[in-house]
């Protein structure tokens, strides 16, 4: 009888793990970040980094996030996330990655979360109509892509219908994600400001948002941030349009030892301590003030962007790429970025003297700086 008792109670648990729960499942808010912050700032780096086909850097990056708490799922999800905007062969080998990683922590017992996959989808689910209701909201207004309506369908039945519904990561995350990885491409600047506007429309607050530049340069990401901050700058704060320099040379650190003497933000990189021979960047507005340079000839290379050379009493002269100034000692002067221009120049010195020194002297005026075309 006992046992007839205990086939039956079995019998039962089995009936009712397959009975369907009358239970509705509590939708995901998709319009929030999942991420802490600490969480937030490795998944940029993950994100950039997969952009940029740095699989060292992304390694790092990706056992840094799993190690403040992002799961395999979240992380493996935002890989495959970005192969709509950088290609299957990154987004692949940044998975390929992801697997080398995760089997590393296995060999030295580190803890890893799995985390969760994303809900299945309803059978009636339409990818076409959801697809165009979230890019709208991503977009801030209907789009329609009349010139190739192809491209069209894409983007919004597979990019915003398809992937977008996975909900082990939220909108979002997911245009956070975005964000991160076009700061690590270059010439996708109307892209990058369409998903800074979209990251602010799918839940991103602004100080989340400005934190991603924040989190590129504390992982030696310098030119990718001043990218984002630049995209950030017209999408966000309604300046003009601004141009990242793109280009080779080393961004360096703020230059806050000379920060007084410059309007706006500076960047220095030594690149010969011997010689002097330095990369001074400059963004968009920012200048020097005026100044001398007592007993020493002072040469100037711009290497890129656009910006500005003026001696006191004469006309401004245009920096662009290849143009090289030698400033005669004694001649007060200034130099820095366009309005709408990152701008950097090499700079070091000849016909150094004993003594030798830089006199500083009053700002730019505004009024004048404005004016220059």
């Amino acid at each position: 009888m006992k046992r007839h008792i205990l086939i039956i109670a079995a019998v039962a648990t089995s009936l009712a793990a397959c009975t369907p729960k009358t239970e509705t499942k509590t939708e995901k808010d998709m319009t929030s970040l999942t991420f802490n912050t600490e969480q937030a700032a490795a998944m940029s780096a993950i994100a950039c980094n997969e952009a940029k086909a740095d699989y060292t850097a992304l390694a790092e990056a990706i056992n840094d996030g799993l190690d403040a708490g992002l799961t395999v799922s979240q992380v493996k999800e935002a890989l495959s996330h970005l192969y709509a905007y950088t290609g299957f062969p990154r987004s692949l080998n940044a998975l390929g990655t992801l697997q080398k990683v995760l089997e590393q922590r296995k060999a030295e017992g580190k803890s890893t979360e799995e985390g969760v996959e994303a809900s299945p989808l309803p059978a009636d689910y339409n990818a076409l109509t959801q697809g165009t209701e979230v890019q709208t909201k991503v977009s801030g207004r209907a789009f329609n892509y009349d010139f190739c309506p192809a491209e069209d369908y894409y983007l919004k039945a597979h990019l915003f219908g398809d992937i977008f519904a996975r909900d082990n990561l939220t909108h979002a995350d997911r245009e956070l994600v975005t964000v991160s990885a076009l700061s690590g491409l270059e010439n996708v600047m109307p892209q990058l400001q369409a998903h800074v506007r979209g990251a602010l429309n799918m839940g991103v607050s602004e100080e989340q948002l400005r934190n991603i530049p924040v989190a590129l340069k504390a992982n030696g990401l310098q030119a990718e941030a001043l990218r984002c901050e630049s995209a950030i700058a017209v999408a966000v704060d309604g300046k003009t349009d601004v141009v990242c320099a793109q280009s080779p040379w080393p961004i360096g650190d703020p230059n806050t030892a000379f920060a007084q003497y410059f309007i706006g933000n500076s960047y220095l990189a030594v690149l010969d301590p011997a010689s002097g021979l330095c990369n001074v960047s400059f963004e968009p507005c920012c200048r020097n003030n005026w100044h001398v340079h007592h007993d020493a000839v002072q040469h100037l290379v711009c290497v890129s962007g656009r910006g500005w050379y003026q001696e006191w009493g004469k006309e401004p002269v245009e920096l662009v790429p290849g143009v090289v100034i030698a400033v005669p000692e004694g001649v007060k002067h200034w130099h820095g970025a366009a309005k709408d221009s990152w701008m950097q120049h090499l700079t070091y010195h000849t016909d150094v003297k004993p003594g030798n020194s830089t006199e500083w002297l009053e700002p730019v005026d505004d009024e004048w700086y404005g004016k220059i075309k």
